[in-house]
């Protein structure tokens, strides 16, 4: 008690003495500083949305106490900031980039390095002029003033805001109570009365087929009767209304003809009872016109120009093409100066023709499908009215470089108590229009070092080692023979074909992988994808490592197939793996937008499809040593992934997801390979366990030789066994998955990049769906499930440079099922499955529950 008393003293003058960091001087005559503001009395308008209508914000606090760090930083900063200097050297190296740039006009390499030169520096002052110096940037937050004009202004608009949402007789008021040091808290009181609902909403245009048009579509309105008046969805539907027209010929309509009148005659009365609304969207004529013009589409005009120079040229005229290739698909003119392209194909990109109506999604669906192509560094697409409203569409393609080579590198690292980084290098070549079919060839070659921990005896990092060569031919239709491959062509269509090798070389294994690849993709849109493996065959050779750690793994699968689980070690055996497979993905995250999105993903695999027609026993007879001597593998796989993504304030996210999936092996060897089981643990898992080591079940991960209840444990520097933590030296592959996570992301500060924070817990584990004898509890069993399932909670840091994020997630086990054993020093039965109370601060590597903390780049999910 002592102890505790004697820190609060300290803190509490600690708080004290900071807080006076803020002199009453940095505070005029007239101002406050804003110490807090408060919405009360909304009952269906959310405090979210009044909030977002308040320019001021407080000063950021701890815990809601008067401790402001953000500020102090910014009054330190201030101490040494001197704006009238970086104004002067700003002046002074524009002067002097102009006086160099005068002298460079003659040699354009050295004055472009001038210019990229000159760009940092003032950039940098800029910002320092804007923004403060470092210090004021990084860590600090300058003063949130406040003025009593401020909470009229705002109460203002406050009140507008719930006038244009049906609120037509509601008022605000607000108090401003003054505080210690010139600070204001400042509450808004409102109170809403009765809202004002849509009764009719009716259409009605000059033009009579303008009128049939809209009225046609009316299901799709934006303002609906019953529901509450809304001034912005008054402005969308003039939005609709205009898009809808231009997607039926109206070119040149414009949402200034639209205008919405609502019968403001019911608004009068200030009683309690629910008041009604009556709309009237009124849609005029041009000026001195009996209808709307509509037009089609006349001329389209491909233009392909090789000049680099000339990106941002308009496009030439005929006249001037007349030495120029061209050519006419689906009645597309083309010309083009330089190599030749399959216009018959690109013709299929552009949904303009001549003699349709136009259409503005005709028009942008153009657009999309000729940048997904990835071979022009330069789209234009120019619409211009000609007579008898027809339009012409002129089209302007610059091509990308016919060959592009491209070097990646970074660093990853698998942390656990200690770690070192490990990189990778990938080197890219590439050639676009390989056979004048806009075609594209990629060859890559990747190199990397990954940091692997677990070993025993090993508590230094060692490291895996992965080459790959992949090389790529991709097609922008779907390769089909006859009519069938153009039902695609709206769905931006790719064919890939692929081949590729790998190796990979960890402490305890070796394997090396060679695959050929021919897939299907398509969008139905933005947000809808599907990916269709007609063939994906693999060879696979796997050795265990010339190490102890690799004898250690081959002495463990051969334990266990003597026990007759034959599974694991079938994985091992030279291989030849078939499969075909179907995905379809949604994705609806924007991160640019903060409201709630989805992420669905499943994945339908048939492995060794085609061996079906063949008895079990002829591929028994292939895989002898006297034949092939390769296994052959026969299994259906499901995968079934959903994230959901709810903000609940600006910088503030929750996040869930939920990931399952199934294997069922059913030819001989009742397997599959070992890439395509499943596996948890690691930085994209359940945090709390090491990469691929979680499970199955509530299995003991590794047990003694004469008692399959006793586990083993993990060693020490001095190779000594101590009975804390367990040993997790082998993956643990499972035939049934189901994990789920959830995290509350936030925004904690901002020093050269978004220092960002997230709270998380994750659950899950694999199972077994064929009994093992070594390990009876590896199989799910209803009256097992939640004992079953592993829990870790944490908290992690993710570093946001915006073009990529650098994730630290620190992580313990909450419920650990494997941990249910035979002591070995008492031989008595333990259960410490409620691992959580064995986590120390003091000993954060060490003791049963050691702190784990994992590396990764980008989110977990």
């Amino acid at each position: 008690m002592v102890f505790s008393k004697r820190w609060l003293v300290v803190f509490t003058a600690i708080t004290t003495l900071v807080s006076g960091c803020i002199s009453n001087r940095s505070v005029r005559n007239g101002e406050y500083l804003l110490y807090g503001q408060t919405i009360r009395g909304n009952r269906s308008i959310p405090t979210e949305e009044l909030e977002a209508l308040l320019p001021q914000k407080p000063n950021r606090r701890i815990l809601r106490l008067p401790v402001t760090p953000a500020l102090w930083f910014y009054e330190l900063g201030l101490k040494s900031y001197n704006r009238e200097a970086a104004v002067k050297e700003l002046e002074a190296k524009t002067t002097e980039f102009e006086q160099q740039s005068q002298q460079l006009t003659n040699d354009p390499k050295a004055l472009k390095k001038l210019n990229r030169r000159f760009g940092r520096k003032a950039k940098k002052l800029r910002r320092t002029i804007e923004e403060g110096n470092g210090l004021m940037r990084n860590l600090g937050e300058p003063p949130s003033y406040f003025y009593p004009r401020d909470g009229q202004a705002n109460a203002v608009k406050i009140q507008k805001y719930l006038f244009n949402n049906g609120f037509f007789n509601a008022y605000v008021t607000y108090t401003l109570d003054t505080l210690l040091r010139r600070q204001v808290q400042v509450t808004y009181q409102i109170n809403e009365r009765s809202g004002f609902y849509n009764r009719n909403v009716d259409f009605e245009a000059e033009d009579p087929v303008v009128d049939s048009i809209i009225k046609r579509a009316k299901a799709d309105a934006y303002v609906k009767t019953g529901e509450r008046y809304n001034t912005d969805k008054a402005l969308s539907e003039r939005v609709r209304i205009e898009t809808l027209l231009r997607n039926n010929g109206y070119y040149g309509f414009s949402r200034q003809y639209v205008f919405p009148e609502p019968d403001t005659s019911v608004v009068i009365s200030r009683d309690s009872a629910r008041r009604q609304v009556d709309w009237l969207f009124r849609i005029v004529n041009p000026v001195g016109q009996p209808a709307h013009p509509r037009f089609t589409i006349g001329q389209v005009q491909v233009t392909i120009n090789d000049n680099p120079n000339a990106v941002n040229t308009p496009a030439p005229k005929t006249d001037s093409l007349r030495g120029s290739s061209s050519d006419v698909r689906n009645g597309v003119r083309f010309y083009y100066s330089g190599p030749k392209y399959a216009t018959r194909l690109l013709s299929t990109k552009i949904r303009l023709r001549p003699g349709n109506q136009f259409r503005q999604e005709d028009l942008a669906e153009t657009q999309r499908q000729l940048f997904m192509l990835n071979q022009y560094k330069y789209i234009s697409v120019n619409i211009t009215d000609t007579t008898n409203r027809k339009l012409r569409a002129n089209i302007t393609l610059s091509p990308l470089d016919k060959y592009e080579t491209t070097f990646e590198g970074g660093l990853f690292v698998l942390y656990q108590n200690q770690g070192f980084p490990g990189p990778f290098g990938n080197v890219s070549f590439r050639v676009r229009n390989l056979f004048n079919g806009l075609e594209a060839l990629e060859t890559n070659f990747r190199y990397g070092l990954e940091a692997q921990a677990g070993y025993p005896g090993a508590d230094n990092i060692l490291m895996a080692t992965e080459v790959a060569l992949n090389s790529s031919l991709l097609f922008p239709q779907v390769l089909f023979p006859g009519k069938p491959r153009f039902i695609f062509s709206h769905y931006t269509p790719r064919t890939q074909v692929g081949i590729g090798f790998t190796f990979t070389s960890r402490p305890d294994y070796l394997r090396r992988t060679f695959r050929a690849t021919m897939s299907y993709n398509w969008q139905l849109s933005q947000t809808r994808q599907f990916t269709f493996y007609i063939a994906d065959v693999n060879l696979i050779n796997s050795s265990f490592a010339n190490r102890e750690f690799g004898q250690a793994y081959r002495n463990f699968i051969v334990a266990q197939a003597r026990s007759g689980n034959t599974i694991l070690a079938n994985s091992f055996y030279p291989a030849f793996s078939s499969n075909i497979s179907f995905a379809y993905t949604y994705n609806a995250n924007a991160a640019t937008l903060n409201r709630r999105t989805n992420f669905f993903r499943t994945a339908l695999e048939s492995g060794g499809t085609t061996l079906n027609f063949v008895k079990n026993k002829t591929i028994e007879h292939w895989s002898d040593s006297s034949v092939t001597g390769l296994q052959f593998y026969k299994y259906l796989r499901l995968n079934l992934d959903y994230r959901r993504y709810i903000p609940i304030r600006p910088h503030t996210t929750l996040a869930f997801r939920i990931n399952t999936g199934i294997l069922y092996g059913y030819g001989p060897n009742k397997t599959a390979p070992y890439e395509r089981r499943f596996f948890v643990g690691g930085s994209n898992s359940v945090r709390g366990w090491l990469p691929r080591r979680l499970g199955p079940g509530s299995a003991l991960p590794e047990t003694d030789e004469t008692n399959p209840n006793v586990p083993k444990y993990r060693y020490t520097k001095d190779s000594t066994e101590r009975y804390e933590q367990f040993a997790y030296r082998f993956e643990q592959p499972g035939d049934l998955l189901l994990e789920g996570s959830a995290e509350l992301r936030h925004r904690l500060f901002h020093f050269g990049a978004d220092i960002n924070g997230a709270l998380f817990v994750d659950a899950g584990n694999v199972w077994l769906l064929r009994p093992n004898p070594n390990k009876p509890l590896a199989t799910l069993k209803a009256n097992r499930f939640f004992s079953d399932m592993a829990v870790a909670t944490g908290y992690g840091i993710r570093i946001d440079f915006s073009y990529f994020i650098i994730r630290f997630d620190a992580a313990v086990k909450v419920w650990d099922p494997a941990r249910r054993y035979v002591n070995p020093e008492t031989n008595q039965w333990v259960d410490e499955r409620f691992i959580l109370p064995k986590f120390s601060l003091r000993q954060l590597s060490k003791g049963p529950n050691p702190l784990v903390v994992n590396f990764g780049i980008g989110y977990p999910f």
